[in-house]
Order: structure tokens, then C-alpha cells, then sequence
């Protein structure tokens, strides 16, 4: 499975989605391949992404994709990540 974390330089919430979602997997018991990536990027990163991990801000940056798109209110909210991608894996 593949998750791409994006943000819009790519090296700041991307980064910090990329680690809580890393936790949240392992909590969950599931493995993932997980990136983090610019807007710029993310067509390219994308591809074969299963989901997509962003911030409301960048939902528009988006573009069409036949990956699921998980908008993240809270980057530091933990649980919040470990339900979404729970529910969106399950």
C-alpha cells in the first residue's frame, strides 16, 4: 500500500502527516509505503497511492485521483489520523 502526504512545499505538514500516519499504521498493525510531497509533486508521487493525506487547504491542489483523500483538520491530533485511516482502510 501506498500513502502520499502532501503539503505545499512538501517539507513541513507533509512531514509531520508522513510521521503520525507511520504511527498510526504501526498502531493499527498495517504496513504502508509512506511520502511526503509538494503540490507541485504529487501527480508524479501519486500514481499508484492508495491514499492521499492533506490539509483543507490543499484538497483543491488535488485534481483527479483514484486514490482516497484523507483531509487531516489537526496535523498534531494523532487520533485523529489513527481513526481516519482506520476507516478508510477498513
Amino acid at each position: 500500500m501506498k500513502i502520499v502526504a502532501i503539503c505545499g512545499a512538501g517539507i513541513g505538514t507533509s512531514a509531520i502527516l508522513k510521521v503520525s500516519a507511520e504511527r498510526a499504521l504501526q498502531k493499527l498493525g498495517l504496513e504502508a509505503d509512506v511520502t511526503a510531497t509538494d503540490v507541485a509533486s504529487l501527480a508524479q508521487d501519486s500514481e499508484e497511492a492508495q491514499i492521499i493525506l492533506t490539509t483543507r487547504d490543499h484538497v483543491k491542489d488535488i485534481g483527479r485521483t483514484f486514490a482516497d483523500v484523507i483531509v487531516v483538520e489537526n496535523i498534531l491530533d494523532q487520533e485523529e489520523l489513527t481513526t481516519k485511516l482506520e476507516q478508510a482502510l477498513g
